[in-house]
Formats: C-alpha cells, structure tokens, sequence
C-alpha cells in the first residue's frame, strides 16, 4: 500500500504505468457505490489481495461506509473497459502482470488505466427462466456443480463467451439465415457427362405458375435471377411479381425443401443441384423474399466477457523464487520444484461390496499423459472390507517440474485371489485392459474394479493441493453395452455423480504455502534458456559416446514415423542435449514445417494419444481451412474426439463452436451429436454441456424454437413406444389390437400436444407436418420400433410421398451413425475419382439415450421379403427369384437394363465397403434392394471385424455378401463369366496396386464358391422368421 490517500472522485478511475520490469504495479481501483465513485490506490500482484486491500483501506478511511459495510470482498468483482465490452479480471490466483488489460493498456500506451470494483450481478428471473429453457434443450443442468471439485464447468462457460461474441459479431446476418450448402469440389466427370454444353434447365415456380429457363453451370444464382426476370419482363403482372420489386429483392429456394441457392458461388458448386444431376431429376426452385435475419436474433448475455488471458500463467522468469525476496512472492514456477511427485493414500470406502470371489484389493497409481505411462505406485494388498485405509505415501519416479501440462493421476481399485507386491514402473506405453482382467505380476490375475483421474495440473495450470475425495467408476462387464466406450470412458477426468452408491477413495496430495503454477512457454515447446542456465544436470547432460550413433539413426528417420519405446526413453533422457543439436527441432516445430499435413494425419493428431495443447492447436488450424461440406463429414468423429481433450476449454472445442455458429446446418448437426453423448455417456456430460450451452446461447431464436419441436416430437413418440412396450410383451408378435392403440395414442397426441411441424432431425432442410394416423403401424421386432408416415409441411413441395420416419428406444444408434458416415465420406473419394457406387447412406440419427431416428428409403425392401414372398423359406435357394422381381418391377427392357446397371454398381460398393470395414453379421434381412435396381446394406451391429461366433467358431463364411441370386441378376453363375460380371470385378479391383488387385479378385472367387453357404444361412433366417410370425419391414 503507497499510503496515499485519494479523494472521491467521479472521473474515470485511473491506473499508472510503471515500468514494466517491476512486479508489483499501482491501480487505482475504483469502488461503485450508487451517485459517486471512491478512487482508492493500493499495492498488489493478485485479484483477491486487490480486493481485501481496497476493503481494508476504505474501512480505515472511512470511505462511503454503506457500500463496504453491506458487501464483503468476495461479493465483488473487478471490471475494465477493452474496445467497447466490458471485461472482468475473473481469475482470482492470476498475476496481474499475466493479464489482458495490462497488454491493453501498454499498446494503447496508456499512461492510466481504470479497474472498477462493482457487486457480483445476480442474475435476473428472465436470466433463470433463460437458462432452465436451455437445460430442458440440452437434456442437463449445466448450472448443477454438485459433481464437480473445481470451477472447471463455470470457468468454461465464461471464456466460451469471448470467441461466441466474436464469431456473432463476424457472421452475416442474411447468409446465415439462408445457410446456402455449397462445396468447392469441383463437378465430378460422371456428372458433368449429364451436362449438356455446360447448361442445364431451371425450373422456377412462383404461386402456381411457373417458368422454365436455361441456364449455364457456371452462373452463379443472381446471374440465375437475372435471366429469370428478363425472360418474363411481359409477365410480372401475371406471375404477380410488384412493379416495385426487382431481382435483388428475391432469392431461390429448392420446392419443398429449406435450403437456398444464394451465394456467389456458381449453380454446380450447390449440393442439391449436384443431387439432381445425379438422380436424373429437373431441378425445380421457388422464386420469394428472403428470410428474416431478425428472427435469428441472439439473447445478450448477462455475463462480463472474462479476459482473453484468463487462465494463462506467467513465464518462469516471472514466476520463479529465485533471488525473490519472500515478500515478494505470491505463486511458486512448478519447474522450481525439483522434488518428486507423491501422492498418500488414505483408503477407500464403498456402501456395500460387490459380489466377487476375490477377497484381496490394492490401489494402482499411475500418471499418464495421454496413452503414455509416465511413472506407476502400487499400495499394499489389504481385505476387502465395505472401508479400506491406507494411509501411506506413494512416491512417483518423476519430479514435479517434469509433469506436463493434461498429466492425470490414475487411481485403479483393483482386487485379486493373492497378494501384490509391490513395484514401480515408468515411461512404458499404456496397454488398455479393457476386459478388466489382467496378471500384474506374471502369476496371479487380477480385476479391475475402479478407476477415476484427477488432472494433476487444472485448467488454470495450477498444481493441485490438498485433500480429495474422489468418486470412481465402475469397470462395466463385458456384457454391458458401455463396455465398448470404456478405452474413451476410461480418460475422463469427472467423477461419478452416483455419490451415494459408488466407490469412494481419499487421497492427499502436497501443500505448499502459495499456489504452484505451471509456467507458459515464450515459444513452441518448453523455453530451454531458463533451464539450461540452472546448471547441475539438468542443463549440462552429456550424451555418452555409445548412444550417439543411436540418436544419430533417430534423427535420420521419418518425423512422422513411429518410435520405438527405447528411442522414446533415449530422446527424452537427453531432450535438452536433442535441442541444442542443430539437426534436431522439437516434434512440434517439425509438425508446424510439414506442409503435407492432410485433414487424415490431422485426425490422428486429436486422437488419445496425443494430450499436447501445442500438437493438438495446430491440427485444428489444419482443420480450420476445411469447407462446410467436409466438416460436416467428419463432424461426428470430432465430437468423439472431444473426449481426448484433457480440458473442457479446447483448440477443437472453440473450433466445432465457430463452424456451428457460422452454419445452420453444422449447428443443427451438433446439436444432436452432443445431445446424444449427453444423455449416452455419463462420463464426459458436463463437457458436451457446457459446449452446447455455449452454441445454444449464439445459434439464435429460430434455431432454439425448432430444436424445441424436435425435443418434444422426440420425448412423445418415446412416451408412445415404451406405452406399447409394456402393452405387447411378445418379442414379435404385433397384434390389430396394439396397432389400433398405437393409432388411438397418436391421434390423441396430435390434437393434443404435438408441434404441428418440426425439422426431420437427420436432414434439417425437410420439415414433417401432421401425422398420417391410418399409415403408422408398430413393427414386429424385438424393440417394437415405430413405423411413421408424415403429411410434408412445406406447401411448394412437387413430391406427394410422405416422410417416412422409424422411431426406435431400446437400441443405440451411434455405431450405425458411425458407419454411415464413413459410408459418404467413402462415396465422396470415390467421386473425386469420377465414380458413382450408388451407396445408399439413408438417413440415421441417435437423439437421446438409445432413442433414434431412420429414414424409410422409398420402394425398398428386404431380400429376405422377396425370397419369402415367392415360395417361403427355400426362397433363399432359388437364384432367380431376385432377377424376377427385378424385372416385374421395370415397366420396360430399357428400364431394366438400368436397374441391372445400377445393381452391380452398388452391389461392388457396398462389397469393398463391407469388407474394409469389417462389417459382418449380413443376412437377407439386412440387405435391401429398390426398385430401380439400388442394393444396399442396414442395421450395423457388428462391425471392424467384431463377428459373431457360435461356440468360439466365427459365423462369418465368407469375406462380403456375393451370393448366387446376386451374380443371377449379374447374368452369371457357377464358374461362368459374363459382361456385367466382368464390370462387376472391374469396378470391385479398381486401379489399385497389383498385390491389391490380386487379393480382391481371390476375395471374389471365395464368395462365388461359398456362395451355399451364404444361402444356408438366409434360409435358416427365414425359416425363424417365417416361424416368429415376424412381419418384415420394408424401408
């Protein structure tokens, strides 16, 4: 404190400049206390002692009494001004010298800055309301922090605001409200052969007439407009276009859809103009106004933007003790403590005992960074009681300075029939267990029973202190169906929220008299000046003369080529002597060099093995040059990747944000992607929340009330399928009688209470209207999904088939979501190669805890039902049935060429799709067919090689589905070959290399001769389907 004394002023508050290399700098804080503002100047380094010092001073003083008699320091924060917003210092560990505002005010050149002392805002009833309206969207109280052991979740909340603010005041209002679908991909061969000399026919309408113009390729939809209006200057009266109004004033939307053609990019670069070409549809628009920006207006935040520094910790040289005096230090540089890292013990407690054999627990202590195990502690093995203590101390072979930022502390409960000893490891790769069983000491097994993670460091980069007591998680069977998330599961740094059954253990970590924090590096990767010049070992290693003929093969190989663990060990034993090599550059700065870095090596980059900040940033910067298109592509695997951050506050996080404000159509998208995890995987609900909240509060009115509908459409037909549940207990039997209550629910539920419209949740540009009551049925399967038929809600829709939607509870929809996915980012490599597999990716969308949606595809059906339809169960034998119907469905030879064209097209995509991605369990009742010809694959259950066996035996016989009735309709069987077949294998090899191309064509002739086998299978499938009386659905 200077001791002077300011008077009461209602100038701005003022802060002076100092220089810059001292620590502590003077402020004038200003306190607000109604009509006047007291300036007071203290002494201090961080926010709480600005706080307690301003208390202390004003109550010495005497300062407006009523103010800092009725409030305390903690009831109050600090703000300053920064381009217009207002900021707030939000961190209270945060040096000062850290911050924003400092660097602010030094580049403004500031000789005074102002910080106001106010009341913490309480939020307003609206706010409230506001906020429990986004929890119901989202599925969770992003508010509840019972389940939390920092303030993580609202210090996330917070920062998320600066780049939401930022992205709003970016986005064009009226692009984003007509959120055009374009890509910059350039026309594939095969399409543009469907152009004649680059142009195509337009069909506009406007009310009900309508007019047919030519247009080029190239134009873009203003040039679009502009031959519209000149080719019908004689009748605007008769379309009833006001003399008043001309192009500018209109845009073109698709007829019966909401998707717009406006953007400066020419009519081939839009996706639905590509979907007709290759459909061999005309493409019809409605001429009208465009939306109202307006209705996408945005809700203002009732929160300060916290400051763009917040969170971040000064360098080593400003953090470090070294020649400090003790009054001036205030946090502790965690590379000053050169102890080893230790954790105590101090046991476990669990309501009641799981029922196990094993009657031996210990506790496994390791800390990873990412996949990598970095040091490992066990405890001694103890009885298994409902309360195990401890008590000791655990002490790790790693030194507290050497803990990266994302390090996490991994407790494991794990139980056994004999006694550990135990030992230490390090610096080994993790091998994930994800069985839960294993032999820790080469003799006896063990189980996993437990585990949870603490990140050692937070997300302020402090080092964590103290007493925690921590809620773990269960090791699930392998029978259970979250067993097959547990190797992500097994990262999550949340706790169980289930306190009052889980398993609870205690442990304690070091406390130090200040906070200990991670220093930020000046550059790409740790700085090494401040370490060398320590001196001792730490700075002077040598390399010996026998390892440097090793290191020397290290760095003459491939940066991007995997390392083996002793090259690991090498390189990080003498990383400081690797850096001053001049051949050497650290792995980020090579990754930065790389210009071949494709969007695939992006990815891997943000899998699990890889926790660096640093590493992961720059793949999504790569990520950031990708079009709307291809991010929607990938946009369900980065959802999942989100799991592999160590912190809610990410690089990928605040990417996905950006994107989803900028599209409607990514927005839409992620809204369901992260809603489904929500309500699916317990393990990561608060990160997925606090990201949604953070979209939700940007994507605008329009946005929030058509996800409302799609909620409530979702919950009542939920509601419905469980009624009928309980009313049919029989796995397959579908009575009239349950049909007639399914209809007498849903006709009650429409006069009721349904929206009257809401966007198709797995494909937003198509709004559903009223329920066709007389169209809906229960289907005769296990889950007793629902089978619904829609009215279309657009009005200039030209279709008149209804939407078709199966609701299903009861079965999780991720994996089918997974494999679709890859199916279209598959169909879209192909195109670039000018080539057109007719893959059939139908629509598919998990929206909550395994509830979901599919599309119905127009005149398909099952092979099964052909088969059964023509003579029962020994259909499966009878390679000419499938031919046949193929044929009765063509009205002319014409047609049926096309329709054989187009089945041998998409039955070689979807045999090398299949056999890529180890998809297995396909039987006719899970292979469909159209009636012009299209093949295609559902119902993805088993899938990267995870067969299904009977008595350990696979029943997998043969490596994709070419069965005889297939190469029947191909014009070709047993031995023989003909034209189609050989189009067939042409397209199945592809161009691809000589050893490839020989190993698909072996593939090929093993399906030709186990092609019985295959029908054996189908004809024990329709046998029980012809005996469970299952009525099989044709979508």
């Amino acid at each position: 404190m200077d001791g002077k004394q300011t008077p009461v002023s209602d100038e701005e508050p003022r802060v002076p400049r100092e220089d810059t290399r001292r620590r502590r700098r003077k402020k004038a804080i200003t306190s607000s206390s109604g009509t006047s503002m007291d300036q007071i100047t203290v002494e201090f380094v961080l926010p709480t002692a600005a706080r307690a010092q301003v208390w202390l001073k004003a109550v010495t003083l005497n300062l407006c009494p009523d103010f800092y008699q009725r409030f305390s320091p903690d009831h109050c924060i600090l703000l300053y001004q920064k381009k217009g917003n207002v900021c707030e210092i939000y961190d209270k560990h945060q040096v000062f010298q850290t911050l924003d505002c400092i660097r602010y005010w030094r580049a403004l050149k500031k000789d005074v800055g102002r910080i106001q002392l106010v009341p913490r805002p309480q939020p307003s009833e609206e706010s409230l309301q506001y906020q429990r309206y986004l929890n119901y969207l989202m599925g969770y109280d992003v508010t509840d922090v019972s389940n939390v052991h920092d303030d993580e979740l609202e210090f996330t909340r917070r920062k998320l605001l600066t780049p939401r603010r930022i992205e709003l005041s970016d986005r064009d209002p009226k692009l984003y409200s007509m959120d055009p679908w374009v890509t910059r991909k350039p026309l594939p061969e095969h399409l543009l052969n469907k152009v004649s000399n680059s142009h195509i026919l337009v069909v506009i309408h406007i009310g009900t007439a309508s007019q047919t113009i030519k247009v080029s390729i190239d134009d873009p939809p203003a040039q679009v407009l502009a031959s519209f209006f000149t080719k019908t200057a004689n009748k605007r009266v008769l379309l009833g276009i006001p003399d008043n109004m001309c192009e500018t004033d209109f845009v073109l939307r698709v007829c019966g859809r909401e998707e717009y053609l406006y953007s400066d990019k020419p009519l081939q670069n839009f996706n639905w103009v590509r979907q007709c070409l290759k459909n061999g549809e005309e493409i019809h628009l409605v001429l009208e106004t465009p939306p109202d920006p307006d209705l996408d207006l945005v809700q203002k935040d009732d929160w300060a933007q916290v400051d763009d520094c917040t969170g971040v910790a000064g360098t080593h040289e400003q953090l470090t003790i070294d020649e400090k005096d003790h009054e001036r230090v205030f946090t502790i540089s965690m590379w000053d403590c050169n102890r080893k890292f230790r954790v105590k013990v101090l046991g476990i407690d669990i309501p009641s005992l799981p029922k196990i054999p094993e009657f031996i627990v210990f506790i496994e202590a390791s800390i990873f960074h990412g996949q990598q195990l970095l040091a490992q502690e066990r405890t001694s093995s103890k009885t298994f009681n409902e309360e195990v203590l401890w008590n000791c101390w655990l002490e790790f072979n790693i030194k507290i300075k050497d803990l990266p930022k994302g390090a996490r502390l991994n407790l494991q409960v794990i139980c056994g029939k004999q006694p550990q000893t135990p030992n230490s490891k390090g610096g080994s790769s993790y091998q994930d267990n994800t069985a839960g069983t294993g032999s820790h000491d080469g003799k006896t097994k063990s189980r996993l029973l437990y585990y949870v993670n603490l990140l050692l460091i937070d997300h302020r980069s402090l080092l964590r202190q103290g007493e925690f007591i921590l809620h773990m998680w269960k090791m699930p069977e392998k029978s259970e169906e979250s067993s097959s998330s547990i190797n992500a599961d097994k990262l999550t740094s949340a706790t169980n929220p289930d306190k009052a059954s889980s398993m609870a253990i205690a442990i304690l970590l070091d406390k130090y008299c200040y906070p200990v924090v991670l220093p930020k590096s000046r550059d790409v990767g740790r700085d090494l000046g401040s370490e060398e010049a320590e001196g001792g070992e730490r700075g002077q290693r040598e390399m010996p003369n026998h390892l440097k003929k090793q290191f020397a093969a290290i760095v003459a190989t491939d940066p991007l080529h995997p390392l083996s663990p002793e090259d690991k060990e090498l390189l990080w034993h003498f990383r400081h002597e690797c850096m001053r090599d001049p051949s050497v550059a650290s792995p980020v700065s090579i990754l930065f060099l790389f210009s071949g870095l494709d969007v695939g090596l992006a990815m891997q980059l943000l899998d699990c093995h890889y926790s660096d900040a640093q590493v992961r940033s720059m793949a999504v910067r790569k990520l950031e040059t990708l079009e709307d298109d291809d991010v929607l592509r990938y946009l369900l695997q980065l959802v999942q990747a989100v799991k592999f951050e160590p912190y809610h506050d990410s690089a990928l996080a605040r990417f996905l944000l950006k994107r989803a404000l900028r599209s409607k159509r990514i927005g839409h998208f992620l809204f369901w992607f992260l809603r489904s995890e929500i309500a699916q995987s317990m393990h990561y609900q608060q990160r997925y929340a606090v990201l949604l909240e953070a979209y939700l509060r940007g994507c605008g009115e329009d946005m929030l009330q058509d996800f409302r509908k799609q909620v409530e459409m979702t919950e009542a037909l939920q509601k419905v399928t469980r009624d009928i549940k309980t009313m049919s207990a029989d796995k397959y039997d579908v009575t009239a009688q349950v049909v007639f209550q399914l209809r007498q629910k849903l006709e009650s539920l429409q006069s009721s209470g349904l929206p009257e419209s809401f966007r198709v949740p797995y494909d937003p540009g198509l709004r559903a209207g009223a329920l066709l009551i007389e169209q809906c049925k229960v289907m005769a399967s296990k889950k007793k999904p629902l089978w619904l038929q829609f009215k279309r809600a657009d009005s200039t829709t030209l279709s008149k088939d209804p939407i078709g939607i199966i609701f299903k509870d009861g079965d999780d929809l991720r994996q089918d979501m997974l494999i679709l996915q890859i199916l279209l980012i598959m169909e879209s490599i192909w195109e670039t190669e000018s080539l057109d597999l007719c893959l059939l990716p139908y629509g598919c969308i998990s929206t909550g805890n395994r509830i979901g949606m599919i599309e119905i595809v127009k005149d398909a059906t099952t092979i099964a039902n052909i088969q059964q339809s023509v003579v029962g169960s020994t259909g499966a034998f009878k390679d000419e049935i499938l031919y046949q119907w193929l044929r009765d469905k063509c009205v002319s030879e014409d047609k049926f060429q096309q329709a054989v064209e187009r089945f041998l097209y998409s039955c070689g995509g979807y045999c090398v799709a299949t056999y890529v991605l180890g998809i297995g369990d396909r039987h006719n009742d899970n292979i469909m067919i159209t009636e012009s010809g299209n093949l295609f694959h559902i119902d993805f259950g088993h899938i990267l090689g995870n067969y299904k066996s009977f008595m350990g035996i696979s029943k997998e016989w043969v490596p994709f589905v070419l069965t005889p009735d297939f190469l029947y309709v191909m014009g070709t069987s047993g031995k023989k070959s003909s034209p189609h077949f050989q189009k067939f294998q042409a397209l199945t090899v592809g161009r691809s290399e000589d050893e490839a191309q020989r190993h698909l064509l072996d593939q090929i002739e093993i399906c030709r001769e186990k092609g019985w086998m295959v029908q054996i299978n189908w004809f024990v499938h329709l046998v029980l389907g012809i005996k469970q009386g299952v009525e099989k659905r044709s979508t």
